[in-house]
């Protein structure tokens, strides 16, 4: 769409940082000390920025750009006041190593009646296939280095006590975010449509049990996939509660 958007004369800019700190919706970060608009959809074009700049590098231009966004910056602010400051240290958000590796394949685990068939281990013990931290659908950011070029699996908070081997048959490979929708009580849809729409994602996997209550995330996928605009790769699998995999 052809609509008001900032815009930011490198030449001039001096990187004192003074627009990126006076843009709320986060749109404007500082890249190699010059100021940069890296996020479209999160510049209102109202202008917050442009008084700021002390340089007068900052102006507005009518061009096509991505539509704001405002339930995308509703979540990164919220994100920043969980993170900042005396926020929880335990919310901020970290890329793992050595967790994002080929896929496992669910149908050999279907085939393999539920039990993996070549688990990696470390010492002895299974290795762990967290490809980043936090992976609660309410604390993740909505843009992050680990999203790029992942492999998304959303998967119901129960799904990895009631299926042994989530880490091998489902978790390799991918980013995993985990959720909740009746203990959060939330509709996560905003959040993962955010999620999808401001990242390279290449696939969705979605991981619930068999009661009726995970069909509130699988239906929050669902919708944040068509909200998200991008047509991507996508399944549902099913673990019921002794741990098979059902479909």
């Amino acid at each position: 769409m052809i609509r008001q958007i900032i815009h930011i004369d490198e030449e001039k800019c001096n990187g004192c940082g003074i627009c990126a700190q006076a843009c709320h919706e986060g749109a404007i970060e500082m890249v190699d000390g010059k100021a940069k608009l890296v996020r479209e959809n999160f510049c209102d074009g109202l202008g917050d920025c442009l008084p700021a700049c002390p340089t007068g590098a900052i102006s507005f231009e009518e061009r096509e750009a991505p539509e704001y966004d405002e339930a995308a910056v509703k979540v990164n602010k919220m994100m920043k006041e969980l993170t900042a400051g005396g926020g929880c240290p335990g919310a901020r958000a970290v890329q793992l190593t050595g967790a994002r590796e080929e896929d496992g394949d669910p149908a050999n685990a279907k085939a393999a009646g539920g039990q993996a068939a070549d688990v990696q281990v470390a010492g002895g013990k299974a290795v762990s296939r967290l490809a980043q931290w936090p992976c609660q659908i309410k604390l993740v950011p909505v843009q992050a280095p680990f999203f790029d070029g992942a492999k998304l699996l959303i998967a119901a908070d129960c799904t990895a006590f009631a299926y042994a081997s989530i880490h091998e048959d489902f978790m390799k490979g991918k980013v995993t975010i985990i959720g909740c929708p009746k203990l959060d009580d939330v509709d996560y849809t905003e959040k993962l449509a955010a999620i999808i729409r401001n990242n390279d994602i290449k696939s969705v996997t979605i991981v619930r049990m068999e009661v009726p209550c995970c069909g509130g995330l699988q239906r929050a996928a669902e919708n944040a996939l068509k909200a998200s605009g991008k047509f991507l790769p996508w399944q549902v699998v099913t673990i019921s509660r002794d741990g098979r995999v059902l479909d």
